[in-house]
């Protein structure tokens, strides 16, 4: 069995690594489902990690469904992949309600050329999973990662397994709360790969700062923050 780690950071994938995990999927900020890592990131795991490492292409947080801007710099950071020599991409696309977004996925594979390519947790989005499993094997996609539609892949085992049995080529991959307490479920029915991050919180500062950085009103599924005209406006006129 495949033990896909999770990795935020480069700390955390060296820890990955001496875990003894088969490979590494590499992003950033896991509060919000994880986004792309910088380049910093990239050159420093291509450089001191030996497992091989898939990478996640996000661009933001919210929803599956881009504009075409976004879509251009998705696939600019997958060709960055390929040039630095990654060994899979996790990514994906879905329309607005909530169906695979085929055309665009397709778009986002070929750019990926010969590496792996993992559709995310997105499809635990999708209205009708095994629909679109269908269309992702039609696609030659190498994996699914999914938590069965449920919070936690324990949870979704019924319909992970379900998807086992109707799957020609896509592998899939059980993610979300899988941990060494409930690992023998996946083990037990026969998965060939499983994902986890493995994470703990660990303080860093003796205390809590003056002011949080944090805003709990960025954190949302279905909106996005997007700067507006008239508030920006509002302050040049005022200024200049």
């Amino acid at each position: 069995m495949i033990v896909e780690v999770c990795a935020n950071s480069l700390e955390s994938a060296l820890v990955a690594v001496r875990a003894g995990a088969d490979r590494i999927e590499l992003c950033s900020e896991l509060a919000v489902g994880g986004l792309t890592p910088s380049y910093g990131l990239l050159k420093a795991v291509k450089e001191q990690v030996s497992i091989p490492v898939h990478v996640l292409i996000r661009p933001r947080s919210g929803d599956f469904t881009y504009s075409a801007n976004e879509l251009n710099m998705m696939i600019t950071d997958i060709e960055l992949c390929v040039e630095l020599g990654f060994d899979g991409i996790v990514s994906g696309v879905l329309l607005n309600d909530f169906s695979l977004d085929v055309a665009q996925t397709q778009k986002l594979k070929s750019a990926a050329g010969n590496l792996k390519f993992t559709f995310h947790r997105a499809f635990d989005w999708v209205k009708n999973p095994l629909e679109a499993l269908e269309q992702l094997d039609a696609m030659q996609i190498d994996y699914v990662l999914s938590s069965g539609q449920q919070k936690l892949a324990p949870l979704g085992i019924e319909l992970l397994a379900e998807l086992k049995k109707k799957s020609k080529t896509v592998q899939i991959m059980p993610g979300s709360g899988v941990n060494a307490g409930n690992i023998d479920v996946f083990k037990n029915n026969g998965f060939n790969a499983v994902h986890l991050s493995g994470t703990a919180m660990i303080q860093t500062l003796a205390q809590e700062p003056a002011i949080t950085m944090n805003s709990e009103r960025f954190l949302s599924d279905v909106y996005i923050a997007i700067t507006q005209l008239e508030n920006i406006k509002a302050v040049v006129n005022k200024v200049k």
